[in-house]
């Protein structure tokens, strides 16, 4: 499905020094924004010395069930936090159309897909994780934080052969209240079971990011760089 150009999201992007040889597009968690995790791309290139072009898009505003209809950043509606609640399966088939937008754009702009990681927290993990698995051209990897695969059987059973072994960079708190870390071993579980070559890494943390997994993600990405 394709979308308009106007459709493409706002992006905050932040160039490196040297001409960019590798993308990361970096998805913020629920009523964030864009800026949220602008921070985190000196420290990355700082820790790699890699030349990154780091692409932080901002997600559509819409009303969130859980947040009695207020309206957010996000990129799909959360009805409940229970393992059984519903999935708004349309919602995150669009927000990983939205990214496909944005990989095809940097494959314009020069960089090979092989060359372009998808990155996300909470909610925007779920995207990155969607996306990358389904995606029908190689990826360099996906980093997936403080977050879950929805609809995890029925994501891998539509996982493109093409990405079948794409590295995944996958942490979580372990005193995490929003998202338990029961749901990031979960997470593991079935994408191991599936063959993904996952690097799952704990931290002693809430829903958030530490210093100790921007240092890990860096040593990733400098094991799985092309």
């Amino acid at each position: 499905m394709l979308m308009n150009k106007e459709d493409i999201l706002s992006c905050v992007e932040i160039e490196p020094k040297q001409p960019a040889e590798i993308s990361i597009i970096w998805l913020h968690g629920l009523g964030a924004d864009g800026h949220d995790f602008a921070p985190i791309a000196p420290e990355l290139t700082a820790l790699t010395q890699l030349n990154i072009r780091f692409i932080f898009p901002h997600a559509p505003v819409m009303p969130i069930t859980i947040n009695n209809g207020h309206e957010m950043r996000a990129w799909f509606d959360i009805y409940a936090f229970s393992p059984n609640a519903k999935i708004d399966s349309d919602g995150i088939a669009q927000s990983a159309i939205r990214i496909e937008q944005l990989i095809e754009r940097e494959v314009t702009r020069g960089i090979a897909t092989h060359n372009i990681f998808i990155a996300g927290f909470s909610q925007g993990a779920a995207i990155a994780l969607t996306t990358g698995i389904c995606y029908p051209k190689p990826l360099a990897g996906i980093i997936a934080l403080s977050g879950y695969l929805p609809e995890a059987s029925s994501i891998l059973s539509k996982a493109n052969s093409v990405n079948r072994h794409i590295p995944i960079f996958l942490a979580h708190g372990t005193k995490d209240p929003i998202l338990p870390f029961a749901l990031g071993e979960a997470t593991y579980a079935s994408l191991t079971e599936a063959g993904y070559p996952v690097a799952f890494h704990s931290y002693n943390m809430p829903h958030s990011v530490c210093n100790e997994e921007v240092r890990d993600i860096a040593a990733w990405l400098n094991k799985n760089k092309r």
